[in-house]
């Protein structure tokens, strides 16, 4: 098999992360003429369609197999680089700016544990790249290449890739205090949930639906949802008395302790199970990842 231009490989990669071509000639420093000419010269050498030109553009199946071996190139680079740094720690790091390790972590992760897990990396230089979405779809982004790791509450693992369980994230029903007395009294029941709106995430988001239905055994439960695509931005609208929240016990614990948050259900909690996936490849910097990541999970995190 010939060999792939790198150039044209982080143009390929450019177009898809950046969504088109005006931007991608921004990153990369050439006009966008030359852009087009790395893809279409790549194309011809693969002997198939790498983009579709659609809004936003998507890559092929040719164009994602090609994305995936470009982001292992750069996790290639990564190793090479964090290796060099060890020999000659005083050496300015070489990694280009364009060439980031991304992973996917769902949101409520990175309001609470996730981030404490990855700033020694960070501050090694490891050139990161967070993409955050819901817990139940973080997996997509590993499965079309475009990560090269994920937390996600999914256990099966992807081909080539390798699954280690983190532990359990305990979700709570919760309001504002004020809020609370006034339309739930007796706190959250089987019988009134249906009163109130609830804070969702977006319209992936489940977690209150099922909160519910585990906890009042019930098989369907149809909500009014008021959508903040936020986790902190979730607990600051029930704070503000915009409705209950089912969110993470972590996020919630010091409005709770101090009195300005109410459990809705005490006694009930949700625990979601997190894992985190990766290609199993080897490399110093997965196996970084990896490690930072179960440390700081082991510490917040509900053992599974």
């Amino acid at each position: 098999m010939s060999a792939y231009d790198p150039a044209a490989l982080e143009c390929l990669a450019a177009i898809v992360e950046e969504g088109g071509f005006e931007r991608a000639a921004q990153r990369l420093n050439v006009t966008q003429s030359a852009v087009s000419q790395r893809l279409r010269a790549l194309e011809a050498q693969v002997g198939s369609v790498l983009i579709v030109r659609t809004r936003p553009l998507r890559p092929t199946n040719a164009g994602q197999l090609l994305l995936k071996h470009t982001k292992q190139l750069r996790l290639l680079r990564a190793d090479l680089e964090r290796d060099l740094q060890e020999l000659a720690p005083s050496a300015p790091g070489g990694t280009r700016e364009d060439e980031r390790i991304a992973i996917a972590i769902n949101a409520d992760s990175i309001a609470t544990w996730a981030l404490d897990a990855l700033g020694d990396l960070v501050r090694q230089r490891l050139p990161l790249e967070i993409i955050a979405d819901d817990q139940d779809f973080t997996q997509e982004w590993l499965r079309s290449g475009q990560v090269l790791g994920c937390v996600t509450t999914l256990a099966q693992a992807l081909r080539g890739c390798k699954v280690v369980p983190l532990g359990a994230m305990r979700y709570v029903a919760v309001a504002e205090r004020g809020y609370a007395a006034q339309h739930l009294p007796q706190g959250l029941t089987a019988h009134n949930f249906r009163s109130v709106p609830f804070l969702s995430f977006n319209r992936k988001d489940d977690m209150p639906a099922e909160f519910i239905a585990r906890g009042f055994g019930l098989k369907r439960v149809a909500l009014h949802h008021v959508y903040v695509p936020s986790s902190e931005g979730q607990v600051r609208a029930v704070l503000a008395g915009w409705g209950a929240g089912v969110v993470p016990e972590l996020l919630a614990r010091a409005a709770l302790d101090d009195g300005r948050l109410v459990d809705l259900a005490p006694g009930r909690w949700l625990p979601i199970q997190l894992y985190w996936h990766c290609w199993n490849l080897e490399s110093a910097v997965l196996d970084a990842l990896t490690a930072a990541l179960k440390a700081a999970a082991r510490g917040a995190l509900d053992e599974g």
